[in-house]
Protein backbone atom coordinates (compact mmCIF):
# COMPACT_ATOMS: atom_id res chain seq x y z
CA UNK A 1 0.00 0.00 0.00
CA UNK A 2 2.74 2.64 0.38
CA UNK A 3 3.70 4.67 -2.54
CA UNK A 4 6.55 3.60 -5.42
CA UNK A 5 10.04 4.25 -3.62
CA UNK A 6 12.67 6.26 -5.35
CA UNK A 7 15.77 4.11 -6.38
CA UNK A 8 18.03 4.03 -3.46
CA UNK A 9 20.90 6.33 -4.43
CA UNK A 10 18.41 8.78 -5.40
CA UNK A 11 16.95 8.32 -1.74
CA UNK A 12 19.98 8.92 -0.09
CA UNK A 13 21.03 12.16 -1.59
CA UNK A 14 17.59 13.37 -0.74
CA UNK A 15 17.92 12.16 2.66
CA UNK A 16 21.35 14.31 2.76
CA UNK A 17 19.72 17.32 1.10
CA UNK A 18 16.89 17.14 3.55
CA UNK A 19 19.00 17.05 6.51
CA UNK A 20 21.07 20.01 5.19
CA UNK A 21 17.78 21.87 4.22
CA UNK A 22 16.63 21.25 7.95
CA UNK A 23 19.66 23.06 9.23
CA UNK A 24 19.11 25.87 6.70
CA UNK A 25 15.77 26.14 7.58
CA UNK A 26 16.30 25.88 11.51
CA UNK A 27 18.93 28.40 11.57
CA UNK A 28 17.09 30.99 9.19
CA UNK A 29 13.76 30.39 11.29
CA UNK A 30 15.46 31.15 14.24
CA UNK A 31 16.19 34.84 12.87
CA UNK A 32 12.67 35.29 11.68
CA UNK A 33 10.44 34.09 14.58
CA UNK A 34 12.56 36.78 16.50
CA UNK A 35 12.38 39.52 13.89
CA UNK A 36 8.62 39.94 13.41
CA UNK A 37 7.28 38.32 16.97
CA UNK A 38 3.96 37.44 16.18
CA UNK A 39 4.14 36.87 12.91
CA UNK A 40 7.78 35.16 12.28
CA UNK A 41 7.30 32.43 14.03
CA UNK A 42 4.30 31.37 12.47
CA UNK A 43 6.61 31.84 9.45
CA UNK A 44 9.04 29.80 10.44
CA UNK A 45 6.99 27.07 11.63
CA UNK A 46 5.36 27.18 8.24
CA UNK A 47 8.75 26.49 6.41
CA UNK A 48 9.80 23.82 8.80
CA UNK A 49 6.38 21.62 8.51
CA UNK A 50 6.59 21.98 4.54
CA UNK A 51 10.64 21.03 5.04
CA UNK A 52 9.92 17.75 7.04
CA UNK A 53 6.28 17.14 5.12
CA UNK A 54 8.04 17.22 1.80
CA UNK A 55 10.94 14.52 2.73
CA UNK A 56 8.07 12.46 3.83
CA UNK A 57 6.47 12.44 0.23
CA UNK A 58 9.44 12.94 -2.11
CA UNK A 59 11.06 9.77 -0.55
CA UNK A 60 8.18 8.31 0.56
CA UNK A 61 9.95 7.17 3.36
CA UNK A 62 9.38 8.01 6.94
CA UNK A 63 13.12 8.63 7.15
CA UNK A 64 12.68 11.53 4.60
CA UNK A 65 10.69 13.24 7.12
CA UNK A 66 12.70 12.14 9.96
CA UNK A 67 15.93 13.53 8.17
CA UNK A 68 15.20 17.29 8.00
CA UNK A 69 13.91 17.16 11.49
CA UNK A 70 17.67 15.64 12.49
CA UNK A 71 19.25 18.15 10.72
CA UNK A 72 16.43 21.00 12.64
CA UNK A 73 17.21 19.44 15.91
CA UNK A 74 21.39 19.75 15.51
CA UNK A 75 20.72 23.77 14.62
CA UNK A 76 18.46 24.22 17.80
CA UNK A 77 21.12 23.11 19.68
CA UNK A 78 23.80 24.80 17.91
CA UNK A 79 21.79 27.79 18.13
CA UNK A 80 20.73 27.57 21.80
CA UNK A 81 24.49 27.51 23.32
CA UNK A 82 25.57 31.00 24.17
CA UNK A 83 28.24 32.64 22.75
CA UNK A 84 31.69 33.56 24.86
CA UNK A 85 30.04 36.87 24.53
CA UNK A 86 26.85 36.90 26.27
CA UNK A 87 24.65 36.81 23.00
CA UNK A 88 22.27 34.34 22.61
CA UNK A 89 20.35 33.39 18.91
CA UNK A 90 17.18 31.87 21.18
CA UNK A 91 16.21 33.66 24.15
CA UNK A 92 13.53 31.89 27.07
CA UNK A 93 10.78 34.06 25.54
CA UNK A 94 7.52 33.18 24.01
CA UNK A 95 8.01 33.12 20.56
CA UNK A 96 11.69 31.15 21.40
CA UNK A 97 10.18 28.42 23.22
CA UNK A 98 7.07 27.90 20.33
CA UNK A 99 9.65 27.95 17.82
CA UNK A 100 11.15 25.06 19.64
CA UNK A 101 8.34 23.44 20.97
CA UNK A 102 5.72 23.20 18.16
CA UNK A 103 8.38 22.63 15.80
CA UNK A 104 9.26 19.25 17.48
CA UNK A 105 5.63 18.40 17.55
CA UNK A 106 5.86 19.16 13.65
CA UNK A 107 8.30 16.83 13.37
CA UNK A 108 7.15 14.21 15.01
CA UNK A 109 3.75 14.69 13.23
CA UNK A 110 5.24 14.46 9.88
CA UNK A 111 7.94 11.23 10.74
CA UNK A 112 5.09 9.21 11.77
CA UNK A 113 2.12 10.47 9.14
CA UNK A 114 1.45 7.62 6.81
CA UNK A 115 3.96 7.15 3.70
CA UNK A 116 0.97 6.76 1.26
CA UNK A 117 -0.96 9.39 -0.38
CA UNK A 118 -4.55 9.53 -0.59
CA UNK A 119 -7.45 12.01 -0.68
CA UNK A 120 -8.33 11.76 3.06
CA UNK A 121 -5.87 9.82 5.94
CA UNK A 122 -6.86 6.52 6.10
CA UNK A 123 -9.00 6.11 3.43
CA UNK A 124 -6.70 3.70 0.98
CA UNK A 125 -6.31 4.91 -2.68
CA UNK A 126 -8.66 3.11 -5.34
CA UNK A 127 -7.06 0.08 -6.93
CA UNK A 128 -5.46 0.73 -10.69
Amino acid sequence: MAEPQPPRLARIAAYVLFFLLGVVVSACGSFVQALWPPVGVLLALAATAATFYAGLRVTGTRLGAAAPAAGWFLAMVLLMVPRPEGDNVLWSNATSLAWLFVGSILGVICATLPTRSSWFPGVPNPPR
